[in-house]
């Protein structure tokens, strides 16, 4: 069955537009010899895989606002898996993550090539180094990206300060999950732990994977106010839903499918919706025991399936699931409520709540 995100060939020409990308960057980078290839092989893996969530969002927001299809357009959208490329390989770092998308994090595998040439020094500090440049090398082409798409100068400059908004809200965002990891959650009433979490899934996750680039596509296309308004509500409400599903999938999720170990939030300790409502939904003795296990690096296969049995005896699952669904049904009557889309973007978009959030990946 066709992925709704392959309408108008989306996922391949946008793979196709960051491989003339990549190839472009390796020409400038060529003068600094071979050492730099290193950077360049992080990167490109990286790229070959993932959902294409926000290209395709900011795309179908330029074909909502009338924008016609056009390889323009699309490149704009490719300079979303930039910039997404650039937060995960950031986000790794921060969260000590070993995999992403079923390999090794950049991080690692360049701690890897460092350890087998037999290099001196720290395998991981190189490692660390080498990916925080790589993640800033996706920024700076992100910019590079959006400058050069190839549509109009004055719809462009349009969509900047959406773009430049995205941009300094989602570094902020991180540094808000930052703080939450190391602030205490211990005696927080238990309503205060949920909102807490769910400022950050909103900074964090919501505005940049759905919001921010749908608003670009509608404000390059021209969209009026009421339109971009219910775009917004839109956009907002699938964002947060899917967060809380990848909170789900974080806890819950098949390795195979998510790339990603079993039970790794567990292990990281993230202080997610999911692990908030476990807590406000445990007994003293389960909360204890959540509390006692949540953020152990150590954590055996036993273990996590004893969180997992705690986190659904609480009733944690149901309340997100609950949630998500509400999410869902008032992301589509905003959409009902948008004056105006073009028809095929409205019909995509509503297909793309499903897709963001009932995944298993």
């Amino acid at each position: 069955m066709t992925s709704v995100l392959d309408t108008a060939d989306l996922r391949g020409r946008v793979q196709r537009v960051l491989d003339d990308e990549l190839a472009a960057q390796a020409h400038v980078l060529a003068e600094l010899g071979p050492d730099v290839e290193d950077l360049l092989l992080a990167i490109g893996d990286l790229l070959r895989g993932g959902k294409r969530l926000r290209a395709a969002f900011l795309y179908w927001g330029g074909r909502a606002a009338g924008l016609p299809d056009s390889e323009a357009l699309v490149r704009l959208a490719a300079a979303m898996e930039l910039f997404q490329a650039a937060a995960l390989i950031h986000d790794d770092v921060m969260d000590d993550s070993d995999t992403r998308r079923g390999m090794p994090a950049a991080h690692r595998a360049l701690a890897t090539r460092h350890a087998d040439r037999g290099w001196s020094g720290d395998d991981a500090r190189f490692g660390l180094a080498g990916a925080v440049l790589a993640g800033n090398l996706c920024l700076t082409w992100t910019d590079e990206l959006y400058a050069t798409c190839g549509l109009p100068d004055a719809d462009v400059a349009r969509g900047r300060p959406v773009f430049d908004r995205m941009r300094t809200q989602l570094m902020a965002g991180q540094f808000l999950d930052v703080v939450e990891s190391v602030r205490p959650w211990a005696g927080l009433p238990d309503d205060e732990r949920v909102a807490r979490a769910g400022r950050v899934i909103r900074y964090k996750s919501a505005k940049y994977t759905v919001e921010h680039p749908l608003l670009i596509g509608a404000t390059v296309g021209g969209m009026d106010a009421a339109g971009l308004d219910a775009l917004s509500r839109y956009g907002l409400d699938v964002g947060r839903a899917f967060q809380l599903r990848d909170d789900l999938l974080g806890v819950f999720g098949d390795p195979d499918e998510t790339g990603k170990p079993a039970g790794d939030d567990l292990r990281e300790g993230k202080r997610t919706v999911l692990l908030a409502h476990a807590l406000a939904g445990s007994d003293a003795g389960g909360r204890a025991r959540v509390e006692e296990l949540v953020g152990r690096p150590d954590l055996a296969v036993g273990d996590v399936d004893e969180l997992r049995g705690l986190i659904t005896g609480s009733g944690a699952v149901g309340v997100l699931e609950d949630e998500i669904g509400r999410l869902a049904d008032s992301a589509r009557a905003a959409l009902d409520a948008a004056p105006a889309l073009d028809p095929q973007a409205r019909e995509v978009l509503l297909e793309l709540v499903a897709t963001a959030t009932a995944r298993r990946a």
